[in-house]
């Protein structure tokens, strides 16, 4: 990864990545099918039992792979719905490795899952597969994905992809329903051993409504509870859609951050369109798949042009067009909050996040 400058806008030392944002995302989610066996609370997809008949065909597939390849993000994830469900999509991960992208794989924990090879998958490419653990135990996490055994299956799963020794990655989604489990996620993950763990802060879309978001409060607690395993658990740990995260290491470890990769798994300041790209199964290109603005259809354009020059990717990564509280907060290049659940909550993709509790110590 690379390492954090010192410089801002503003003359503080907040953090601002080396990574150009303004050239290329870091990372690419393609959700090559939507299509799905599960229905779980959350679903950013509403995914459905059968594919669409207007997803990107194997040509499509392979010409956006080679568009891709000639940009080179740093990483291509494979998403869904369940990418499984799409029969080519062992194809596809081969197709982008033989072209130089580094692939991960996100699939659900289905019978289709364990019925695939995990050598199989890591010999197609796959250098990494993220499986999710919504609840800590059988009852609560089959409730939140409403179908009964995908806790165990998950387990197995884990289990599978470590003897195949094909990284995995852990998303646990935090909602009002699931913050008591936060210390029993917690042990699990030092019980699986993954090589991270990625915390998702609830966005309202899709099939998740704004009543199951935690209080922000009760978030920042968690937050610094999870800043002490940062360089200390045998996993990394970083989270999604919770970018103020940052801004809690940094006020726990103090400058000394500025300097130095706190482990977040990926470059600071990247969100939602800034270091995001998104592409749907019909090929629509949007900042992140919570923040489903349609921007393009890399049937029509490249997927370069797009990102690059899009008014609302180009203004996403201006920390300075930011509002509300985010628009005055001397972390706002570090973090920036969570642009997804802005609009989601407010309709404004610029308004301040409403799930942090920081007050910003900036001037109106």
């Amino acid at each position: 990864m690379s390492p954090f400058s010192a410089a801002s806008k503003t003359g503080s030392r907040s953090p601002v990545p080396a990574f150009d944002f303004e050239d290329r995302p870091f990372l690419v989610f393609w959700e090559i099918t939507r299509a799905c066996a599960l229905a779980c609370r959350h679903c950013r997809a509403e995914a459905q039992a059968r594919r669409h008949p207007g997803e990107l065909d194997g040509e499509e597939a392979r010409r956006l792979i080679g568009q891709l390849a000639e940009w080179r993000p740093p990483m291509l994830i494979l998403t869904g719905g369940d990418p499984l469900m799409r029969r080519d999509a062992l194809d596809l991960v081969r197709h982008a490795t033989e072209a130089g992208l580094h692939v991960g794989l996100s699939p659900s924990a289905t019978p289709l899952l364990l019925r695939a090879d995990f050598h199989e998958l890591k010999r197609a490419g796959v250098q990494r597969i993220s499986l999710s653990l919504d609840g800590a135990t059988q009852e609560t996490h089959d409730a939140f994905r409403g179908v009964a055994g995908t806790y165990e299956r998950t387990l197995g799963a884990v289990r599978r992809a470590h003897e195949a020794d094909l990284g995995v990655q852990i998303n646990t989604t935090l909602t009002r329903d699931n913050l008591g489990e936060y210390e029993a996620f917690k042990r699990l993950m030092f019980e699986l051993k993954p090589a991270m763990w990625s915390v998702f802060l609830l966005v309202p879309t899709g099939r998740a409504g704004l009543d199951a978001l935690p209080d922000a409060m009760a978030v920042e607690r968690i937050f610094e509870d999870m800043a002490g395993l940062v360089g200390h658990a045998p996993f990394a740990v970083k989270t999604t859609e919770g970018h103020h995260f940052r801004r809690v290491l940094i006020q726990q470890r103090g400058g000394g951050m500025a300097r130095s990769r706190p482990g977040l798994g990926s470059p600071a300041g990247i969100r939602d369109g800034r270091g995001v790209m998104f592409i749907s199964h019909t090929g629509e290109v949007s900042p992140s798949g919570f923040l489903p603005i349609v921007c393009g259809n890399v049937r029509e354009s490249h997927p370069a042009g797009i990102y690059r020059h899009h008014p609302l990717f180009v203004s996403l990564r201006d920390s300075d067009a930011l509002g509300g509280k985010c628009g005055r907060c001397e972390f706002r290049t570090l973090c920036g909050g969570s642009r997804a659940r802005a609009y989601g909550i407010t309709g404004d993709p610029f308004a301040a996040d409403p799930a942090c509790s920081y007050q910003p110590a900036l001037a109106n």
